[in-house]
């Protein structure tokens, strides 16, 4: 028996389906995805608006925090102030205060030495000093502190050279000499001398002096 082959490649199809309607459902579909890709577009935009409005908020609420500390810091100032005005007045009055005071300095110690310095017999019985400025540099030996005229009385003559000499070598004292002599049969043979002398800052006590870093 002979096999026919068969000539036929498969079952052929015609598509009846009128044209009208092919075009329908293609513009079926475009419309659907063109409403699918309008929706997304709307969801992202609906999302960053989300997204938007979420920042906006916590940056008020970030904004609302500082608001309300600036407000407290600022009532803790007000509060302060008076404190504040205090410790102004207090500087002032202590600058004040150093200023007024620089050339303090303690009296008997230095009428003490200077009388030490004084021949046997001889006393200190008066002084006209007036006392400089405040000190202007750090080397206290350098600037005057004190000047003027000491009052001597002595019941014998006194050697003013020796005893001149002797007041130059008082620790502070910059300068001595003899002003006077005078002697006074009334008082039985009383001498009285008058002296120049200046002395210099280191005689000063710094007690009311600014530290560094105080003001």
């Amino acid at each position: 028996m002979t096999a026919i082959a068969s000539t036929l490649g498969g079952i052929q199809r015609v598509n009846l389906m009128p044209r009208a309607e092919i075009a329908r459902r293609e513009r079926s579909t475009l419309t659907r995805k063109w409403m699918w890709g309008v929706v997304g577009a709307v969801l992202v935009a609906l999302l960053i608006v989300a997204g938007a409005l979420t920042l906006k908020f916590l940056a008020d609420q970030r904004l609302a925090a500082e608001q309300a500390r600036s407000t407290q810091l600022l009532a803790e100032v007000s509060a302060l102030a008076d404190v504040s005005k205090a410790l102004a007045t207090e500087q002032e009055l202590t600058e004040f205060r150093a200023e007024a005071m620089a050339p303090d300095f303690a009296w008997a110690p230095v009428m003490t030495a200077l009388s030490a310095a004084l021949p046997s017999g001889a006393a200190l019985t008066g002084f006209d000093l007036v006392s400089g400025g405040a000190p202007q540099t750090d080397d206290p030996a350098s600037e005057v502190g004190l000047t003027g005229t000491v009052a001597v009385t002595s019941p014998d003559p006194v050697d003013i050279v020796a005893a001149v000499r002797e007041l130059r070598e008082v620790p502070g004292v910059i300068y001595a000499d003899g002003q006077s002599v005078t002697s006074s049969s009334v008082t039985e043979g009383s001498y009285s001398y008058l002296l120049t002398v200046t002395l210099d800052q280191s005689i000063y006590s710094g007690e009311f002096a600014i530290e560094e870093g105080q003001g």
